[in-house]
């Protein structure tokens, strides 16, 4: 039955919610077999750009003059450096420095987030260098002093860095201790479970699949709702 113009996602001056509804797939410069869902990017005011890669099988991701951090959802895909190769399979991730050569491929269908922002250096200070790795072998410590509350950290906390991406895990009924308003801007895909999400004065159901961006000064809080936990994968301006 059609929806008769309803929908969760909203688009607000300082957040955006994209729900699985409103998604549109295009190719992008150099995709071969492979879509990608463009969540935000400099259009929409964000100073990244994040975008969900849908590949089929003999899929190629086109290639990028900015940094690219990529999360393997589902699937997996093999990722080419310096003939070099290496397959990520999910949960799997790998950051790449602006630059360098790479080639993303997989044989099967797949699905990848894939973050993209120009460096920013500082002085005195070398850019990183490549990063792959899986978060199954990193461990998890509590945010502030709440064990229902788990925080990965994918990229070291080092000056190098000029953003950070982790996963959140949230049991059932946990929640944020607080409302957040901060500089930091957020891309954040919902990865598993669900619950609601404040975004200025708005308050949103969220579930799996859904896409938030968060523009700096933004309140935000997230309390996880549901029998299961709640996950998501959230980038932050800053590390």
């Amino acid at each position: 039955m059609h929806n008769l113009g309803g929908t969760r996602s909203s688009q607000q001056p300082n957040h955006l919610l994209l729900t699985a509804d409103t998604f549109v797939r295009t190719t992008l410069p150099g995709m071969k077999a492979c879509s990608a869902i463009v969540h935000a990017g400099p259009a929409l005011g964000a100073q990244f750009t994040e975008y969900t890669a849908e590949f089929e099988p003999g899929g190629e991701l086109g290639g990028t003059s900015a940094q690219r951090f990529i999360f393997v959802i589902e699937g997996r895909v093999t990722l080419e450096v310096k003939g070099k190769s290496k397959q990520l399979g999910a949960r799997s991730y790998a950051c790449l420095p602006e630059g360098l050569q790479h080639r993303v491929t997989a044989r099967k269908v797949s699905r990848v987030a894939v973050i993209e922002k120009a460096y920013q250096p500082l002085d005195s200070v070398k850019a990183p260098g490549l990063i792959i790795s899986n978060e199954d072998a990193l461990s998890s410590h509590p945010l502030g002093d709440d064990p229902s509350l788990q925080v990965k950290c994918l990229l070291p906390d080092e000056m190098s860095f000029d953003f950070a991406v982790n996963t959140m895990v949230y049991q059932p009924g946990a929640a944020l201790s607080m409302v957040e308003m901060h500089v930091m801007e957020h891309g954040l895909i919902m990865l598993e479970g669900g619950g609601i999400y404040r975004l200025g004065d708005s308050w949103y159901p969220v579930t799996a699949g859904d896409f938030i961006w968060m523009g700096p000064w933004c309140p935000q809080w997230f309390g996880a709702i549901g029998k299961v936990p709640a996950k998501y994968l959230i980038y932050k301006n800053w590390n």
